[in-house]
């Protein structure tokens, strides 16, 4: 027998196979009314696998600390323009950079692009992780491992806190 006509049969075979497939498909459709369409809806979001996670039990989330939203209306520059090492680590999930972007050791006094500093990338509890209470016009960002304090009209970087995140 050639390869040809062995190809050939092997091919009809499998469309036997598929057809036969489809129409039990069809019948177990049409005797189960209450079985869903498997195809997806144009919107619908895919269908999402294992069970609802309640959270974390017994967890309480720590109170903010006074004076944590009370924003200096100056900025000394010069005490703010430094690169730390964090003191501690903290594990909050992982961190996805902007698509496109390649990973960079970020310092003050650097340009981070608006690409960084979208309302995800925002540490709004900053004071969780440790870190000043930002001046006016001021926010903490996550960039990878760690927080970058910039300036939220030009995105310069005005103070860098190294391994803040796990």
């Amino acid at each position: 027998m050639t390869n040809a006509l062995k190809h050939g049969l092997i091919w009809t075979a499998a469309m036997l196979l598929a057809g036969a497939s489809s129409a039990a498909f069809a019948q177990d459709h049409q005797e189960r009314p209450d079985h869903r369409d498997a195809r997806p809806a144009e919107n619908a979001q895919p269908e999402r696998h294992g069970e609802p996670h309640a959270g974390p039990q017994g967890y309480q989330r720590p109170a903010a600390p006074q004076g944590w939203d009370q924003r200096p209306k100056t900025v000394d520059r010069p005490s703010y323009q430094h690169n730390y090492q964090a003191a501690r680590s903290y594990r909050i999930g992982p961190y996805h950079r902007p698509a496109g972007w390649v990973d960079r050791h970020w310092a003050y006094g650097d340009h981070l692009p608006r690409a960084y500093w979208v309302t995800q990338y925002l540490l709004a509890d900053y004071w969780l992780f440790g870190l000043e209470v930002p001046p006016v016009g001021y926010e903490w960002v996550r960039v990878g491992a760690d927080a970058l304090l910039i300036d939220v009209n030009t995105g310069i970087v005005l103070q860098a806190e190294y391994g803040v995140f796990a």
